[in-house]
């Protein structure tokens, strides 16, 4: 553990509320890795809805206003805590148990704190940046099984913290919870952020067709990373007229929603127009509700046309094995919007809050020394 600082920066959450609550620490302890875990020095980590959804209680299952953690494994967030979940850096120690052969490598983080050793299942997950100390700091101590080696040079570090788990995991088990399979179409809300263009590309790699909903000025963007159609969410008034009109009239065999509120409704309409034309159950698979926690649905539409709907937060150890190797294949593509400094989240905060037409793809904190996010192959 020689050449490894006492001390680091990092940018802590002290509690529920703004970005007044993130504090800016140049004295916070370097962590110790423990038995199975390795100490890495953190060189880029990408930048979250949930941070924000954590920092600002947001996560009550009512609609009252609660403030309320993300509470799945329980109670688990202590302040003070070091947020960030997509993380990406180099391993510089290792705890008992784990090779030093493994100092030195680059590799990205598998986000999640598993219940238990169970690959396909995870119902009660938590995450590093909220039940344990995350990416938005120098140096990180995280379990070596799940720190995932991707030496790959074509990919800055920067650019592989844009393919974390948080919204590719999501993303991905949103797909498999509804059993997408190859050939079905199917609709993306929320398209130009992380879990949706992770949604476009992932949809692809399977064989199934996205059509893409998002605002205005995305679509040539979203068409390259492979949406079939783009539907302009600014100008819609009626949802399945316009969604026919732009897609050419299939059938939109599962809907990935990350919107919610009002939204949903017509876009289960949309899937039960002709149950006669489909192969498959109409699938709603929700993962976000940037557009209203409540949704009043009539259930006589859900259950007389046997929609299916699928709650989903996080994936499971088999699905993040999965995207890794697709991330070592070079199947996946980064969609980096920015990098910014982690002295200036607070700023980052603000652009994430206020993401534009310009904005597609993931947001990305690096360390101050150096840009050591943005250079390739160190």
């Amino acid at each position: 553990m020689t050449d490894i600082p006492e001390t680091m920066c990092a940018m802590v959450l002290t509690g529920h509320g703004g970005i007044e609550c993130l504090e800016w620490r140049r004295d916070w302890p370097v962590p110790r890795p423990g038995p199975g875990e390795v100490l890495v020095r953190i060189t880029a980590c990408a930048k979250n809805n949930t941070d924000r959804k954590v920092r600002e209680g947001l996560y009550s299952t009512a609609d009252d206003g609660r403030v309320a953690s993300f509470a799945m494994a329980g109670p688990t967030l202590r302040f003070p805590r070091i947020q960030g979940a997509d993380v990406v850096g180099h391993v510089v120690a290792v705890g008992e148990g784990v090779s030093p052969k493994r100092i030195g490598e680059r590799g990205l983080l598998d986000f999640n704190i598993y219940p238990d050793a169970r690959r396909d299942l995870n119902l009660a997950p938590d995450y590093y940046g909220h039940g344990a100390d995350g990416g938005f700091a120098e140096y990180g101590a995280f379990p070596s099984d799940q720190f995932h080696a991707i030496p790959d040079p074509r990919l800055s570090d920067a650019e592989l913290a844009t393919l974390g788990m948080c919204s590719w995991q999501t993303g991905y088990h949103m797909l498999t919870s509804a059993g997408v399979a190859a050939g079905e179409h199917v609709l993306v809300t929320g398209a130009s952020g992380g879990v949706g263009t992770a949604l476009i590309q992932l949809c692809r790699v399977i064989g199934a067709v996205p059509h893409a909903i998002a605002s205005s000025g995305k679509a040539e963007a979203l068409k390259a990373l492979g949406a079939e159609t783009v539907i302009d969410r600014t100008t819609v008034t009626d949802w399945p007229a316009a969604i026919a009109q732009v897609t050419g009239g299939v059938t939109i065999d599962a809907v990935m929603d990350l919107v919610g509120g009002e939204m949903v409704l017509p876009l289960i309409e949309v899937m039960c127009q002709d149950l006669r034309r489909r192969n498959s159950p109409p699938r709603l698979s929700i993962a976000g509700a940037s557009g209203g926690n409540v949704t009043a649905l009539p259930w006589t539409l859900i259950y007389l046309n046997q929609v299916r709907i699928f709650g989903v937060s996080h994936g499971t150890r088999a699905e993040a094995e999965q995207l890794v190797a697709w991330i070592r294949e070079g199947r996946l593509k980064p969609v980096l919007a920015e990098t910014m400094p982690l002295s200036r989240l607070h700023e980052a905060e603000r652009r994430f809050a206020d993401r534009g037409r310009d904005f597609i793809g993931k947001l990305v904190i690096c360390p101050d020394q150096g840009d050591s996010g943005i250079s390739p192959g160190q």
